[in-house]
């Protein structure tokens, strides 16, 4: 039972970290109908000057600010200068940007730090706290749950609540309508990118200190977990993000757990699968509201 309860928290702690990277995939899609590949990388080289930061001022707060500010600017950079220029009358070419995109930034990541993995210090201790004899969330683990929850609740109040986020709904569902309306939609676009890029560069900072440690590839992982979620959420859903990004989580966990860390990704497939066969557009698919 104790071992049993020590998965499942670490489970949540972990499926926060996939569900915050999932909602970035959502963001861009619902921004700019993009599946963006190089999200991984771009991430990477947000926690690169995350690491530097820290390392420079002795600070992981600082670094994590950093972080999430130069992931902002690497969304606007690569929008700005990458994507914005990709031919829009085939889905493809904007995927085979962005998987070059990862290849060039990956390659220069190794390049200026090398290969080896770099130790990322985490906040706050890692060891599960002790309650009633039964060991639970760790300290660090708390800490993740509780900027996933403030993200994700703050997203949502932006959405809901602001003009902006009206604003990006608008440009998302009805860019040409918006634009009759005054909305500068290529701006809104490019705030997509910017609030996606920093999202999951703060994704990657809160799952690098738990893992081997820092190097060119870390977040490769990440990725291919996250948009697994994104699927079996649905691309248009944040909360399916959300729900999904908890539920890998937890079976991830409990399947390592019990059987071992090989078999962790052959039930994420089959998770995968069997939700693609039943519902092909996620759990928590918009797309019939969308029409509606």
């Amino acid at each position: 039972m104790d071992r049993l309860a020590l998965l499942l928290a670490t489970g949540l702690a972990r499926g926060a970290i996939f569900a915050l990277f999932a909602l970035s995939l959502v963001l861009i899609w619902r921004a700019a109908r993009i599946v963006n590949f190089a999200q991984g990388a771009m991430a990477l080289v947000a926690t690169y000057v995350a690491f530097a930061v820290t390392g420079f001022t002795g600070s992981y707060w600082m670094g994590l600010a950093a972080g999430v500010i130069s992931g902002a600017a690497i969304g606007f950079a690569v929008e700005r200068g990458v994507m914005r220029y990709a031919p829009r009358d085939n889905p493809m070419s904007g995927v085979i940007v962005a998987i070059g995109l990862v290849m060039v930034l990956q390659s220069l990541l190794g390049i200026l730090f090398g290969q080896q993995y770099q130790p990322m210090r985490a906040p706050f201790d890692d060891t599960p706290i002790v309650i009633g004899g039964m060991p639970l969330l760790s300290p660090y683990d708390l800490f993740v749950l509780v900027v996933a929850l403030v993200v994700m609740v703050g997203l949502a109040i932006l959405f809901a609540r602001t003009s902006l986020g009206l604003q990006l709904r608008a440009s998302a569902f009805a860019p040409e309508v918006s634009r009759v309306l005054g909305v500068r939609v290529g701006r809104m676009v490019t705030i997509g990118w910017m609030l996606s890029a920093a999202v999951a560069a703060l994704a990657a900072m809160l799952l690098v200190p738990t893992e081997l440690g820092l190097n060119p590839h870390s977040t490769d992982v990440l990725f291919v977990y996250a948009f697994t979620v994104a699927v079996i959420g649905g691309l248009d859903s944040p909360a399916g993000a959300l729900l999904g990004g908890l539920l890998v989580g937890v079976a991830m966990t409990l399947v390592t757990g019990y059987l071992g860390s090989t078999v962790a990704p052959i039930g994420v497939l089959v998770l995968l699968v069997a939700v693609l066969l039943v519902k092909p557009g996620g759990i928590f698919s918009m797309r019939e509201a969308r029409s509606a």
